[in-house]
């Protein structure tokens, strides 16, 4: 008995560090190992097992497939294609591609990625936009059902990822009237419903924008205005709190600002602007500890070379841009924020525009099993 129990963990172990793509395969062999990497138990394994070494992650980025094409980025005819697409950590070749998982040829958005899900909607989110919870590397997403809003909303933010405290995957919705009235909705994926918050704090009455935010540990953080003060809004969707942490001083604008997650706590990264030395710019840092924003010391580098900084990979890398203003594109780096060295990717990323504002998109997506049994 002890030697059959001990081979199983042996096959475990083993299976463990394959790929899901893999994994998936193997679902065909014999019932027994379908019974086995379908379990809970071995998925739950699996996950950790990739979290925790940092194995089977990749770098999930809205790129140009072909940015050869775009030979005057002035000129409004030439179309510019994007595509989301997975690439490796490591050599930052191109992996996969990933096509909609319905089918549709229209652009989607990415509004997070937790532990190989990823959540999509509309580019443009509206009360109308079509949400799913999408594990590509298994081929299998949920469809959380549509809620009946009655209010006209004039912006509408959405985010999603685990929370750890209450064991389960969540997608947060805030929705403000012109007004500045706010409204938000909570979906979890254990239960496959929504649920409207109704206490909100009257603070929240302000100006924000939707993808100016970050999902950790169950808690959403947004960017938020009230008149010349900025702070960083949080809402946990376990506790059902809001809570607020006033911006430190040096942040005036939501211009080159963004809002990630450095060595497991909530950052702000504003960048790039000049410094006190001559001919350089800089990418300042804070953290946040017990409540109060702590500065690091600044991201200091040549004036000549033109970065910008767009958040945090998972093993605490700077993802930043290096500009070709003449193709209209932006080469994604990685730079390690201790040692200052600035690792060129060759992705170029597309970029992405909502009014005079352009966004680019880049997020750490982990392999798992993850929705391969509801």
């Amino acid at each position: 008995m002890a030697f059959i129990l001990r081979k199983k963990e042996i096959l475990i172990n083993i299976l463990a560090k394959l790929p899901a793509k893999s994994l998936v395969r193997f679902l065909c062999t014999c019932k027994s190992w379908s019974d086995l990497i379908g379990s809970s138990s071995f998925v739950s394994t699996n996950l950790h097992r990739n979290v925790t070494k940092h194995a089977q992650v990749y770098l999930l980025c809205l790129h140009h497939p072909d940015f050869e094409r775009l030979v005057n980025p002035d000129d409004p005819y030439v179309k510019k294609e994007f595509q989301w697409s997975l690439f490796s950590s490591e050599t930052f070749e191109e992996c996969y591609k990933l096509s909609h998982p319905l089918g549709s040829t229209e652009h989607y958005g990415i509004y997070g990625s937790s532990n190989g899900l990823v959540c999509i909607s509309d580019e443009i989110l509206n009360s109308d936009s079509p949400i799913h919870i999408w594990n590509p590397s298994v081929r299998k997403f949920r469809t959380p059902p549509v809620t009946n809003i009655n209010i006209k909303f004039s912006c509408f933010a959405l985010q999603f990822g685990f929370h750890p405290g209450v064991n389960d995957y969540k997608a947060v919705r805030m929705m403000r009237t012109n007004k500045g009235a706010l409204a938000v909705e909570v979906y979890s994926l254990r239960t496959d419903s929504w649920k409207m918050i109704e206490a909100i704090p009257p603070w929240l009455k302000c100006t924000w924008q939707h993808h100016k935010g970050t999902f950790f540990n169950g808690v959403a953080y947004h960017f938020i205005q009230k008149g010349p003060i900025f702070s960083i809004m949080s809402f946990d969707s376990g506790s059902e709190e809001f809570e607020e942490f006033i911006a430190p001083d040096a942040i005036c604008s939501s211009l080159e600002l963004y809002i990630d997650v450095y060595k497991e706590q909530i950052c702000l990264l504003l960048g790039s602007h000049p410094c006190e030395e001559e001919d350089m710019d800089k990418i300042d840092l804070w953290v946040l500890q017990e409540k109060r924003w702590k500065q690091l010391c600044p991201f200091i580098y040549p004036s000549d070379d033109y970065y910008r900084t767009i958040g945090v990979s998972i093993d605490n890398k700077l993802l930043m841009l290096g500009r070709d203003d003449i193709r209209g594109i932006a080469d994604l780096n990685l730079c390690d924020y201790e040692s200052k060295q600035v690792l060129e990717t060759g992705i170029k990323l597309g970029t992405m525009k909502y009014g005079e504002i352009e966004f680019l998109f880049s997020f750490s997506y982990i392999e798992s099993l993850v929705l391969l049994n509801n």
